[in-house]
């Protein structure tokens, strides 16, 4: 089955026990919205769906259970042999609401995918998100009625006025002033009592604490083979645009991508006027044949789209908006028709990249910190592109590659003085030698973003040893204003923000 775009990309939904109506939607992914209503025998459940054309297909009910998903499988193959033969599961909502048949919520352990979904049985709802939490998912959990979203400002107009009695949820991040809501943790699924609003959660995937010894040969022959799958259920014979920087990360992905694309790949690189990676970009593009672009943002328009990054992660923390800063700008001058995207982000969390560190111990202490941390800081979220209609992906987040490259042996990441050796040896027969020993580069950092960001602090006068602390301000500022009062991020300015934590700062000296 050839992938377009998932039947739909995000949704806000309503359980509930009497009357009433779920808020209007309010969303930063682009789409058409599509409104669904299933009255079950002993709850009313409502969805607004952002969808690209299908939106039927994100739906699906079987008797009293109904369910929506934003998003898509990966294993989708392999999960239907768990399945009675004769049952009609055309679609990956259909094949979710058959396996909760079989296995209640167990089912969303069984699954590998990028998604969000909802599903209302008897008086629960449940809500899932993959193993990563790639799609993230919020709820509002309150007696009698219970509302869940994938993204935050859905959410809002319900807080507005008298703070709703929400309920609290075990183990679940609380939204910075957005009262009751909480993020649904990653590889995890919620199971909610409508009647009284409490939630139960039940992990369904976390990372990998132990350590495998592999031999050269054979680590590196299953990082090759995980990651081709991952690639290949990503692209689904069609033609996906790879965003290539150069590096052996996104490098790996496109000439992976290549051997399962009819005709040439499409591949497409961001820089700005301070820092680019164009020409080490185009040795792989010319490499692989593909058919290449070159997006060049000026530094001073990188900064002011800011806002953008912020309204589309719904993320507070500064260096996490740094990294995704230049795919914001990227993607929102993308041009033309919904696209399909794969990039090469988020290698360097399970392979430690980002740590040029040769000493063992403290390579696999960063592994082990970062693989505990990640989640809540919607690194991975798909409304990034969502803003400009687009759906993105990471295969190296992938739930099988992670269970692949998170327990190798540290040595196996860090070898013969070389970061993410295994996966560079893994690559080495596709690609340049050149690409293969180029050393990392972080996105915020080929891209001149951290620098600049930096710099626009020092001159509004903020002292260097604050400008970090002034960073995190300046989100959490425009946050407030493009999440929580729902301000258009065009209406507000990163200029602006950084002038009133600087003036904040100087007065606190």
């Amino acid at each position: 089955m050839a992938h377009t775009l998932p039947a739909a990309t995000g949704f806000l939904v309503s359980a509930r026990k009497g009357g009433g109506q779920a808020p209007g939607p309010v969303f930063a992914t682009r789409g058409a919205h599509e409104s669904v209503a299933e009255a079950l025998r002993n709850q009313t459940f409502d969805a607004v769906l952002v969808h690209s054309g299908s939106p039927g297909d994100a739906v699906a009910r079987a008797g009293d259970t109904a369910l929506v998903l934003a998003g898509e499988l990966y294993n989708r193959e392999e999960l239907l042999t768990l399945l009675p033969s004769g049952g009609d599961v055309r679609t990956d909502a259909q094949l979710v609401l058959a396996l909760l048949g079989i296995y209640d919520l167990h089912a969303f352990r069984l699954l590998n995918g990028r998604f969000a979904a909802a599903a209302a049985l008897g008086d629960r709802l449940l809500l899932a998100t993959d193993h990563a939490g790639s799609v993230p998912l919020y709820t509002l959990p309150a007696p009698g009625r219970v509302l869940a979203a994938t993204e935050i400002k859905a959410l809002v107009p319900a807080t507005a006025g008298t703070p709703p009695a929400g309920r609290p949820v075990a183990d679940a991040r609380r939204v910075r002033r957005v009262p009751g809501v909480h993020q649904v943790p990653a590889g995890t699924v919620l199971d909610l009592d409508v009647r009284t609003g409490t939630a139960v959660p039940h992990r369904t995937w976390a990372p990998a604490l132990s350590r495998r010894v592999r031999s050269e040969a054979d680590a590196t022959d299953a990082v090759r083979r995980t990651l081709e799958r991952a690639v290949e259920a990503r692209t689904g014979g069609t033609t996906p645009l790879v965003v290539l920087s150069g590096g052996i990360d996104s490098s790996g992905v496109a000439a992976l991508a290549a051997a399962h694309t009819d005709g040439p790949l499409d591949t497409l690189s961001m820089g700005t006027d301070t820092a680019n990676e164009f020409a080490e970009a185009r040795v792989v593009a010319t490499h692989l044949g593909s058919a290449h672009r070159e997006i060049t943002v000026p530094t001073a328009d990188l900064l002011g789209q800011l806002p953008y990054a912020i309204w589309a992660s719904e993320s507070v923390d500064p260096d996490i908006i740094e990294y995704l800063l230049p795919l914001t700008a990227l993607y929102r001058a993308l041009d033309g028709p919904a696209r399909r995207i794969l990039t090469g982000y988020g290698a360097d969390i399970p392979l430690a990249g980002m740590h040029r560190e040769d000493r063992l111990p403290q390579l696999d202490t960063a592994v082990a910190f970062d693989m505990a941390t990640f989640d809540g800081l919607n690194e991975m979220t798909p409304v990034l592109s969502g803003i400009q209609g687009h759906w993105s992906t990471h295969p190296y987040w992938d739930r099988d590659v992670l269970d692949l490259l998170v327990p190798l042996e540290a040595g196996l990441k860090r070898r013969y003085g070389r970061d993410k050796w295994v996966l560079r040896e893994a690559m080495s027969a596709l690609l340049p030698q050149e690409t293969v020993t180029r050393p990392k580069l972080g996105v915020h950092e080929g891209s001149g973003t951290t620098s600049s960001f930096s710099l626009l602090l020092m001159d509004a006068g903020v002292p260097d040893a604050d400008v970090h602390r002034a960073k995190s301000l300046v989100v959490r500022e425009i946050f407030d204003r493009v999440v929580v009062e729902g301000l258009p991020p065009a209406e507000v300015r990163t200029a602006d923000a950084v002038h009133q934590v600087a003036a904040r700062l100087k007065e606190t000296e």
